[in-house]
């Protein structure tokens, strides 16, 4: 588990290196994501002939997102210490989560339309070729 837990601490230093060394307007632990999902992909092809590798790094994944939600703590405790800011821009920062979410869906759903009419998929209920099976 410490080695699993060094190796995500390590994407997400990396990623805080290369964004601060090159100045770019990403956030470290984005591209340490990106970094942890390259060494992902690269542990995958690795298993293919040692299938041990990386079977840590599972377990630790899933240990830490069944306790994701303890990561929200320190959050919260942040929002409680400055409610004068809630107070302050509270109407504000309703608006803009209302509005980021529905535009959020709105994205999503011509997203999932667009990719829909590529793959030729449909989801209409009289369709043709699903005609006479059951379900």
């Amino acid at each position: 588990m410490i080695i699993s837990l060094t190796i995500i601490l390590l994407c997400q230093l990396l990623g805080e290196v290369v964004a601060r060394g090159f100045g770019w307007p990403v956030p470290g632990p984005v591209l340490g994501m990106l970094f942890l999902l390259a060494f992902l992909m690269l542990r995958d092809r690795i298993r293919g002939r040692v299938p041990e590798f990386g079977r840590a790094l599972d377990s630790t994944g899933r240990g830490l997102l069944a306790h994701l939600s303890l990561l929200f703590i320190p959050a919260s405790v942040g929002v409680v210490q400055r409610l004068d800011v809630l107070a302050e821009y509270g109407v504000g920062l309703i608006v803009a989560l209302v509005v980021s979410t529905f535009v959020t869906l709105v994205v999503t759903v011509a997203t999932f339309v667009v990719v829909s009419r590529l793959s030729g998929s449909t989801m209409e209920a009289g369709d043709d070729s699903t005609a006479g099976e059951k379900p």
